[in-house]
């Protein structure tokens, strides 16, 4: 995770941040621990290489493929699974220690993760009632005209790369309605402004009694 927030003395939150590629998750998570101190996000983990001024604890933890076998072996993850399919040996995944841990002190958490790890994470929460009071899920809907502005103008992908994301994305979208909150993606300030009215309402799920 990032530099440890202190902890807030009520019932921690774990906001767990989902949408399409392009959609602004990861700087909605940046912007959230950035202007509210209390919010550490989760680090995950994946065994793909180092991309230029990545660093390793900081933006992933960075693992062999034999490293992350080993882990589920001894099941250290809260949730794991191939992402995209184009690489059997590109593993994604969260660590236990990296959500359970800092909730049990009272620390609130943002991640952003895939469709596919959300689920994960109902699954587990369902059978573990600390992180079920804690997580609240949020789906960012982009509508296509913009969401395909947004990846071209990121200049990361090209047009092939750009099609498959799109159809991902279509595939995610239909999951939009399982999450507990909802952001119709605008502008930076304006989806900003959304998500601070969903921490508050996440605040007050995660303090209603057992």
């Amino acid at each position: 995770m990032s530099p440890a927030s202190p902890p807030t003395g009520g019932a921690a939150v774990l906001l767990v941040i989902a949408g399409p590629a392009g959609s602004g998750k990861s700087t909605l998570c940046d912007r959230l621990v950035l202007e509210r101190p209390e919010f550490t996000r989760v680090v995950t983990t994946t065994t793909r290489p180092p991309r230029a001024g990545e660093i390793n604890g900081v933006h992933y933890h960075f693992f062999s493929y034999a490293e992350f076998r080993a882990k589920i072996a001894r099941g250290e993850f809260l949730e794991w699974a191939r992402v995209h399919g184009e690489h059997d040996d590109r593993l994604y995944g969260t660590l236990k220690s990296s959500v359970l841990e800092p909730l049990s002190v009272g620390r609130n958490l943002v991640m952003s993760i895939d469709v596919q790890g959300v689920e994960s994470l109902r699954r587990v929460a369902r059978e573990d009632g600390r992180l079920r009071r804690a997580m609240t899920s949020v789906f960012i809907v982009v509508d296509h005209e913009r969401l395909v502005a947004r990846m071209r103008a990121r200049a990361k992908d090209d047009e092939a790369e750009i099609r498959r994301r799109l159809a991902t994305a279509e595939a995610e979208l239909r999951e939009a309605a399982k999450f507990d909150f909802q952001i119709e993606s605008r502008t930076r300030e304006e989806d900003f402004a959304q998500l601070l009215q969903i921490v508050e309402r996440a605040r007050a799920r995660a303090a209603q009694p057992a």
